[in-house]
């Protein structure tokens, strides 16, 4: 299904493709090595590709592939089927990262916390298919949970990073990711869009609101000590009542 596109000023238009072809390859130019050794590390870690493409929604709803490192285990979609049921959630006030995600492995972990994963997006900025600025591109699957937010989601280009990916990331539920995002829509502008930018590479840099979904095995400090203290005088309370658990 196809719907309506956003009409933006001619000018603002052709800056804003402008950023996008160049500094779009100077970023996937830069970022390159980082790519190939993170995909290293990936297949060295887990069998299968370690690059991840995934049926996303383009500009008008047109749907495109997005390209990324895989952070997951190659078959978690079938491992984990019930956690890709989005419909289970209901309506939009749940987060779609998790803070712990069993799906997530060892490499997985660093590459999202460290942001990582998404360099590939370059390519598909360069391609024409996303721009550095704009709202992140939906799964199919999802979309039957925005309700109103649809059509006005789908009338901008996807983008690399957005204002919710700049201010809170991880930390906001769905809804309030996506108006955030579309927030935006109203104060599109060249200036706006160097704004968030400036704004992402300090976020990544200082690894902020970001959850990268691995589990969190041991407390630090005293907190940590009085937990492993309780867990043994449980066990040797529960061998004395009846044996080992």
């Amino acid at each position: 299904m196809c719907y309506a596109v956003k009409q933006l000023n001619r000018n603002y238009r052709v800056a804003k493709r402008l950023l996008d072809i160049s500094l779009g390859s100077i970023l996937l130019l830069i970022s390159l090595p980082i790519i190939l050794t993170a995909a290293l590390a990936i297949r060295l870690e887990t069998k299968g590709n370690p690059f991840f493409l995934q049926r996303r929604l383009g500009l008008g709803g047109k749907p495109f592939y997005i390209v990324k490192l895989r952070g997951m285990f190659i078959d978690a979609r079938e491992r984990f089927a019930e956690l890709y049921d989005y419909g289970r959630h209901g309506s939009l006030n749940f987060q779609f990262h998790p803070k712990e995600d069993p799906r997530i492995t060892r490499v997985g972990s660093f590459i999202r916390r460290t942001s990582i994963d998404e360099l590939p997006n370059f390519l598909n900025v360069v391609l024409g298919q996303m721009t550095l600025v704009g709202p992140r591109p939906e799964v199919p699957e999802m979309l039957d949970l925005y309700g109103d937010y649809k059509a006005p989601y789908l009338s901008v280009k996807p983008g690399v990073t957005s204002v919710s990916k700049s201010s809170g990331r991880d930390s906001l539920s769905k809804r309030e990711t996506i108006e955030l995002d579309l927030g935006y829509l109203d104060r599109m502008g060249f200036l706006c869009d160097c704004s968030i930018l400036w704004k992402t590479l300090k976020g990544v840099l200082l690894r902020q609101d970001v959850y990268d979904g691995r589990p969190t095995i041991e407390l630090a400090g005293h907190e940590g000590f009085l937990k492993r203290k309780s867990t043994v005088t449980c066990a040797a309370g529960n061998q004395t009542e009846g044996g080992t658990l």
